[in-house]
């Protein structure tokens, strides 16, 4: 197998190179990105990182909000839903770590990537970045909070504040507080800075002992000092101006919250909360609209506080003292107890300016929107809008197959499952469909079960809601042809539902009522849990049923048959069941059970014979397979069926491939490589046939499902295989490796000829069915990376590559910034590097004389070429250009005196355009290019190469107006010379369908030409004896080829 030799073909076998000097060198040449994958763009991005969002009221109508996700903005518009409006480009050079918006634009503070690079300021509207603040030379350290008011420009920060002018972007000083003697390295500020409205020129800034200092930013003096209640308060975390005159929000590490009074320096409200069980706060929000306090809700006075340790918002109604009004339990996820990649928590919560409408912004990459209700009142909100996504790192991907009925919906929806415990179904058209499958009414249950109390005196932490959520998907299988869609069983009906507790009349009814309606279309094993869950797709919720292993140990592996009715679902301690997604019910067992009589009659036939049922001879044993033996000894870590349902085949840790008869249950067939490796997982093209092994030596076995037999092992790098999957047509396996390398293998070749080394480790990938896109998913991330498939578009020489070969390719990302789209890539040059390694003096033009060769022209333009009538037939607009509108009536008598003047020199300038094109038309005539050059000096010197690498180098409508324009006047017919190089380039069994493209476009441009001339006939004559030559000869060894594999194949 080319591939089983790979280590040595890298060290031995590498191809030699020619150098401009003549010399060859074997050094291989490194690729600076993959030849197959272009990147982008990131998806499942909503709040990914700390940065607090901001708002802006735009006009009366609507707010837009503008999150951060690293080194991009998003903005999002109220009105609309929360629709995504705007991204902004191009990104900052580093992470973005503080935003703000005023009037129509957003200022975003990033931080310095390099040392030798310096911290910065960019302004962008409407997602385009119009210009940049001018930093000072001393400044060191990132901005940490951004602060606009009147004509000033502020950013905080740990050493000292940044001050700007707001018309200019100009620098004008930097402010600088004193240090306590006992603190000399410590950071000074901690953030937080604001301003009053009736307070000019006036900066309040937040210190880590605990005070807030005021400075006049026109002076840049230091005018006083706020000091903290207490000794023990703690740093001041969070700062806000309150609606009341020259109040502001002080909120303390410590826990206390006051209000204070800057006029009078007295605290006029000291709230405290326990930091232990709520949290630090760190937002504060004052309600602008006038209501929500009191006991009917008629009063102002309303405060909201978060923290980030915490997804609880608590309510404070100000009047007589303060009190806690109410408490939004839950209304973004804490942080997990469990898992520390789940993040969690509140790091802003906001009034919208006279409005009832909470905004909050989640660690959970959530953004929220919530409203009050007048009547009847509620000091509680409701949920209004929500944007949001994985709170951890993604581990499975798949795309979703295509329905049966042809529908164009594969290729176009991916479904991702994370550790935060939920099941996203991403859509590659239009952002705002992406939506998370529902697990039924979490808070309702919650609240059922008293984990979000109402009593807002409780002081009890919130309990996480992950943990009325189904464990962590760890597999899952779709399939389409039986999704009822939207209408799929559209009364109430209880979610996952134990089989085993199910009445059977119960189970009649629900398959009665889904056979008009249709069914779940997929299934989700969970880890840590015995059952394995159906979700309806249409519906986008959970389904109906949880089905229990029968030897009750975790689900390891699910797979559904292509039919849509049945499920599978593998155990770790080596069982494997299937039941009926319609009715819920149990169907097989693989292997299928005995009954006590079978059972003593195989013990008795087992003695007197002996046990030779599970002998391997080989690796592989096809006899004497007993019914009810063959379990797997191991977890089943891969299933699968055939496109009939006949064959079912499953895999496991104790190294067998084990083959079923999927009507009886009982086993066919077994390759066993229990002692060479363990098999972690499998994936299968039914197209082909084909199963890919991933096993635990760091190889990829490739085994075909007719003939059973191993047909390829693909061996990369030597670090474990996390994923792989086929692409869409079946030819290549991609894997991703712990060593951060996507390798992509040729099957037919068995070559590598792609591996391309990522930023972080690549935990699971996914290939479209339409094979326009791949992907994947990371370990240092909550998005989904998407990468265009160059190969749609160019060619992708199959060449081997070694590992020295690697090239390197940054992530897709959330803007979209640096991918490339088909368009693009369709047009883009071909890479000075990849044409070095595809030179004609590093692959030959052919293999040998006796094999018809294809050309390396994409086949997306011979196709154009041939089909270039439909296309533009196809393109001609639809309706006559419209003539312009009629001028007003005051504007005819200017108009008619201005065509009287120009009358006299338009009729000259006619005639001299006349004149001029019947002299470029005998020029065009008289002149010869270089198509018609190369064809006539490629007939004198007998050698046609030239002529041929012109014509393949022209776009398709060039070659179309070519062939056009072939003369016959001229001797020797340029007709027949035409002719005569495709029957040179069909008897030298080259470029096989370019030639049949072009004598298509030749036959049906010249036939009434052809008719007529006699060299051309007869130059066709030799062309259809040699074309008839080549289709016998190809069509007798196909017929024998066809023949052996039939053999082959065939039972014997």
């Amino acid at each position: 197998m080319p591939s089983a030799a790979l280590n040595n073909r890298s060290s031995h076998g590498a191809k030699r190179q020619k150098l401009s000097n003549g010399t060859l060198s074997t050094a291989p040449a490194r690729l600076p990105t993959s030849r197959i994958f272009a990147p982008f763009r990131t998806i499942g991005l909503v709040s990914s990182t700390t940065v607090p969002f901001t708002s802006i009221p735009l006009g009366k109508t609507t707010f837009q909000i503008t999150t951060s996700v690293g080194r991009c903005l998003q903005t999002y518009d109220l009105r609309r839903g929360l629709h995504l409006v705007f991204l902004t480009r191009p990104q900052t050079p580093g992470t973005i770590t503080a935003t703000v918006a005023w009037k129509d634009r957003i200022f975003a503070a990033w931080e310095a990537p390099e040392k030798t690079v310096k911290t910065g300021v960019w302004v962008f509207k409407r997602g385009k970045k119009i210009d940049e603040l001018a930093m000072s030379l001393h400044t060191d350290g990132s901005i940490r909070a951004l602060w606009i008011f009147g004509s000033w420009i502020v950013g905080c920060r740990s050493a000292g504040i940044e001050v700007w002018k707001s018309q200019t972007y100009e620098h004008y000083t930097t402010l600088t507080p004193s240090r306590l003697p006992n603190r000399t390295t410590s950071p000074l500020l901690s953030g937080p800075i604001c301003s009053l409205p009736t307070f000019l020129n006036k900066i309040f800034a937040a210190r880590e002992d605990g005070s807030v200092e005021i400075w006049n930013l026109s002076t840049g003096k230091s005018i006083f000092t706020i000091l903290p209640p207490s000794s023990n308060a703690g740093r001041v975390v969070a700062l806000e101006p309150a609606p009341a005159l020259a109040l502001v929000a002080i909120a303390y590490e410590g826990g206390a919250v006051i209000v204070h009074d800057v006029r009078l320096d007295t605290t006029v409200l000291q709230l405290r909360l326990d930091p232990a069980t709520k949290g630090v706060i760190s937002s504060i929000s004052f309600r602008t609209d006038g209501l929500g306090a009191g006991d009917d809700g008629r009063k102002a006075g309303v405060m909201a506080t978060a923290s980030r340790n915490s997804g609880d918002v608590t309510f404070w109604d100000l009047n007589q003292g303060g009190r806690i009004k109410g408490v939004l339990r839950g209304a973004h996820n804490p942080p997990s107890t469990t898992n520390c990649e789940v993040s969690g928590g509140i790091n802003r919560v906001e009034f919208l300016s006279g409005q009832p409408v909470l905004v909050t912004g989640g660690l959970d990459n959530a953004l929220k929107t919530w409203i009050f209700d007048e009547t009847p009142f509620s000091p509680i909100p409701r949920i209004l809008h929500a944007r949001s996504g994985h709170a951890a790192p993604v581990t499975q991907l798949s795309f979703l197959p295509t329905e049966a009925d042809g529908a164009d919906t594969g290729g176009k929806w991916l479904l991702s499952a994370g550790d935060d415990r939920s099941l996203w179904a991403w859509s590659l058209r239009r952002d705002g469909q992406s939506t998370e499958l529902s697990q039924g009414n979490v808070r309702k249950k919650a609240r059922k079960l008293g984990l979000l109390g109402v009593d807002p005196r409780a002081t009890e932490p919130s309990a996480s809601l992950e943990d009325l959520k189904a464990p962590h998907i760890v597999c899952m299988a779709t399939s389409l042809n039986r999704d009822g869609g939207m209408g799929a069983l559209a009364s109430k009906t209880h979610i996952w539902q134990n089989h085993r507790a199910r009445p059977q009349k119960s189970s009649a009814n629900d398959a009665q009522s889904s056979s008009s309606t249709g069914w779940e279309s997929i299934v989700t094993g969970h880890a840590g849990d015995k059952l394995a869950r159906t979700w309806f797709w249409g519906r986008k919720k959970a389904g109906r049923w949880a089905f229990e292993t029968g030897d009750g140990g975790d689900v390891t592996s699910v797979a559904i048959t292509p039919c849509g009715t049945f499920a599978l679902v593998g155990s770790s301690l080596g069982c494997v069941d299937m039941f009926n997604l319609q009715s819920g019910l149990h169907r097989q067992r693989f292997p299928t059970k005995v009954t006590p009589a079978q059972a003593r009659a195989l013990r008795l036939q087992q003695a007197s014979v002996g046990d030779l049922a599970l002998v391997p001879h080989d690796g592989s044993h096809s006899t004497g397979f007993a019914r009810g033996q063959g379990k797997h000894t191991k977890a089943v870590t891969g299933l699968m069926v055939d496109g009939i349902n006949r064959t079912m085949v499953s895999c496991g840790l104790d190294g067998k491939v084990k083959f079923w008869d999927f009507a009886t249950g009982t086993l066919s067939h077994e390759i066993d490589w229990s002692s060479m490796t363990a098999i972690t997982a499998v994936r299968f093209h039914r197209a082909n046939d084909l199963i890919a092994l991933r096993c635990e030596d760091s190889c990829i076995r490739i085994i075909d499902l007719e003939t059973r037999k191993v047909v390829r092992q693909l061996r990369g790098g030597v670090e474990p295989i996390h994923d792989l999957t086929f692409s869409h047509d079946g030819r290549w396996i991609v894997a991703s490796s712990a060593d951060s390398v996507l390798r992509v293998w040729d099957l037919p070749t068995g070559h590598l000829i792609d591996a391309t080394r990522l930023d972080s480790v690549c935990t699971s990938l996914a290939f479209s069915s339409t094979g326009d896109f791949l992907a994947t998913a990371h370990d240092d991330g909550v998005g989904v990376n998407i990468w265009n498939n160059r190969a749609l578009f160019t060619h992708v020489p199959t060449r081997h590559l070694s590992e020295a070969e690697v090239a390197a390719m940054a992530h897709p990302t959330a803007s979209g910034e640096g991918g490339e789209g088909v368009l693009a890539g369709a047009f883009a040059d071909v890479d000075d590097a990849v044409a070095l390694l595809d030179d004609s003096s590093v692959l030959a033009d052919q293999l040998s004389q006796d094999l018809t060769t294809l050309s390396l022209v994409p086949r997306s333009r011979w196709q154009t070429l041939v089909h270039l009538d439909i296309i533009r037939q196809r393109n001609r607009p639809q309706e006559p250009p419209k003539a312009p509108e009629k001028a007003p009536f005051f504007l005819s008598a200017i108009d008619s005196a201005k065509q009287a003047e120009q009358g006299l020199g338009r009729d000259e300038d006619a005639q001299a355009l006349i004149e001029r094109s019947r002299i470029m038309k005998m020029d065009r005539h008289s002149a010869a290019g270089a198509f018609t050059t190369l064809l006539h000096a490629g007939h004198q010197a007998g050698d046609y190469e030239p002529f041929l690498t012109h014509l393949k180098s022209l776009s398709p409508a060039a070659v179309d107006l070519e062939i056009r324009s072939l003369r016959t006047q001229k001797s020797p017919s340029e007709l027949g010379l035409f002719v005569s190089v495709l029957t040179d380039r069909l008897r030298h069994r080259l470029d096989y369908e370019l030639v049949q493209a072009w004598m298509s476009v030749f036959l049906r441009l010249h036939a009434e030409v052809i008719a007529q001339d006699e060299a051309v006939k007869m130059a066709l004559r030799a062309w259809r004896a040699e074309q008839e030559r080549e289709a016998t000869r190809l069509a007798a060894t196909m017929g024998y080829c066809a023949g052996v594999v039939s053999f082959l194949r065939s039972a014997r």
